[in-house]
């Protein structure tokens, strides 16, 4: 079985791949993010994945999950979804000016900051469509809100796994990216601190 986890970047997407892990699927991506032929490659790369791997998460997966439907029977397919408010917010906050081909070719422009409408465009287009595609196949398309609180309960009966003794993972949160950053600037300012004392005992 292939599980195919088709929501958009930074809709819980790393959360997602630490649970898949858990249970036991072999999990790749995000990939071909700086490939500069990406939209020429990406079938080729996709396919050369799909042999190796079980699971795939993140971009370019979201795009192209039509093809990997039509190629690959019988698999699964995970939406995380995340209010486009909050989703815009996020993406202009992690990604802000920073360009990659991958966005580029998602988007038509390589960063969300200043691009905020074409951004949300596409999210809101893909959110629409995907439930529409497997609107009579309910039970290869499962919706997950990680934010308010989906977790084991709805993804192992959807892959038909036993839900592990251990709380779902919650990765790459923006409150554990802060905190994380405010460690590292004490720490830094701890080292300018020591080494600022070293040179001034020297010039005494």
């Amino acid at each position: 079985m292939k599980i195919f986890c088709i929501g958009f970047h930074k809709t819980g997407t790393t959360s997602l791949a630490f649970a898949l892990r858990i249970l036991g699927f072999r999990v790749t991506g995000p990939n071909g993010v700086n490939d500069p032929d990406i939209a020429n490659n990406v079938y080729s790369m996709a396919e050369s994945l799909v042999s190796e791997y079980d699971a795939f998460q993140d971009n370019p997966w979201p795009i192209i999950y039509k093809e990997m439907d039509q190629k690959y029977p019988n698999c699964k397919f995970i939406l995380t979804i995340r209010s486009s408010e909050s989703w815009i917010r996020s993406s202009v906050r992690h990604f802000g000016h920073r360009e990659t081909p991958m966005r580029k070719w998602i988007y038509g422009v390589g960063c969300p900051a200043g691009n905020e409408e074409i951004y949300l465009k596409r999210f809101n287009n893909h959110y629409k469509e995907v439930p529409d595609y497997f609107k009579h196949r309910p039970n290869d398309l499962l919706l997950l809100d990680l934010a308010k609180g989906d977790g084991w309960d709805l993804l192992c009966p959807f892959l038909e796994t036993d839900i592990p003794k251990m709380p779902f993972p919650h990765a790459n949160k923006a409150s554990d990216r802060e905190k994380k950053a405010r460690r590292l600037s004490v720490k830094l300012k701890k080292k300018v601190n020591k080494l600022a004392k070293r040179v001034k005992r020297r010039i005494l």
